[in-house]
């Protein structure tokens, strides 16, 4: 059965009448969040084939999405949202149906931070979407590749690429031979670096822990993280190992006042939340010479690379 090409809006007829100037989130369930407050779209709609206008907002402060001093958004906040338009999309308008499990393959991500102050209110931006390299099997999509133009008053702040797949439940337990998030435990979580070392303020929002060598730490995981394990997983979630990067990239950095900008990350592999995940950075800088690149090994694989782009302040 071929899959439905229409764009599924939700009937807002039903819906409680608010003031002029307010609106909702999509449902969490459509974005892979258990929380509202970490659900950042608000709607879609269809602009032509394999093409989508997706509108969002972002808060004023979130403890890890908006710089401390309240005065900029992350780029970690770009990369959420791209991917919540990804999960958006492929259960409204290519017919994914809910409870299927995805994986991330690739992910790129490029900001303007001059672009990304926090304002006086919450901003929206709003992101095109162009769906390609639709993988079908047995009739149906079983993942797609998609290009994100971020824009905010109409200016591009930030461009994304995500490649993702997905699978039913039960091949995905096939797949992870029993592995469940009641039936895995993560590891005790060591004592982390000094906040200001990797520019946060809490120091559970620390990913990194101190190694044996220079250029080397132990991934903390946390799965009481309120953002990270926003739901119980049975492995460590693609954005904590981004976050790593962009840590490991703020420790590496031998100007301080370089700030991660960029992420092009593959992830070959789940990263398991029982055994001991390595983050090392590479000797060499990213291809335009400002960048870090970042490994992720846990025993002799690597789980995932990343080359985290900086630029001066």
């Amino acid at each position: 059965m071929p899959y439905p090409r229409q764009f599924v809006t939700i009937p807002l007829a039903e819906t409680p009448a608010v003031p002029d100037g307010l609106t909702a989130t999509v449902p969490r369930e459509l974005v892979h969040r258990a929380s509202v407050a970490e659900t950042f779209l608000t709607g879609a709609n269809r602009t032509g084939t394999d093409r989508f206008t997706v509108f969002a907002q972002w808060p004023r402060a979130h403890q890890l999405h908006v710089s401390s001093d309240r005065s900029t958004y992350e780029p970690l906040l770009v990369a959420e949202t791209v991917r919540q338009a990804g999960a958006l999309l492929a259960h409204t308008a290519y017919g994914v149906p809910l409870g299927h499990q995805f994986v991330l393959r690739e992910l790129r991500i490029n900001t303007r931070p001059g672009q990304l102050a926090v304002g006086a209110v919450p901003a929206e931006p709003v992101l095109h979407i162009t769906v390609s390299d639709i993988d079908q099997r047995g009739g149906r999509p079983a993942g797609f590749r998609y290009d994100a133009d971020v824009r905010l008053g109409g200016e591009r702040v930030a461009t994304g690429h995500i490649a993702v797949t997905w699978t039913n439940e039960a091949v995905y337990r096939r797949l992870r031979g029993g592995r469940t998030a009641t039936t895995v435990s993560a590891l005790p979580v060591p004592p982390g670096l000094a906040p200001a070392e990797v520019d946060r303020a809490l120091p559970a929002d620390v990913v990194l822990a101190p190694a044996d060598h220079h250029g080397r730490w132990r991934l903390r995981v946390d799965t009481g993280h309120a953002v990270f394990f926003d739901h119980p997983l049975d492995h460590v979630p693609g954005m904590l190992l981004l976050e790593a990067a962009r840590q490991a990239a703020r420790t590496r950095t031998r100007n301080r006042r370089r700030r991660p900008v960029s992420f092009l990350a593959v992830f070959h592999q789940y990263a398991e939340l029982d055994q001991l995940t390595w983050i090392d950075v590479v000797d060499g800088e990213g291809v335009n010479g400002t960048g870090v690149q970042v490994l992720g090994r846990q025993g002799e694989s690597t789980v995932f690379e990343c080359e985290v782009g900086t630029e001066g302040r």
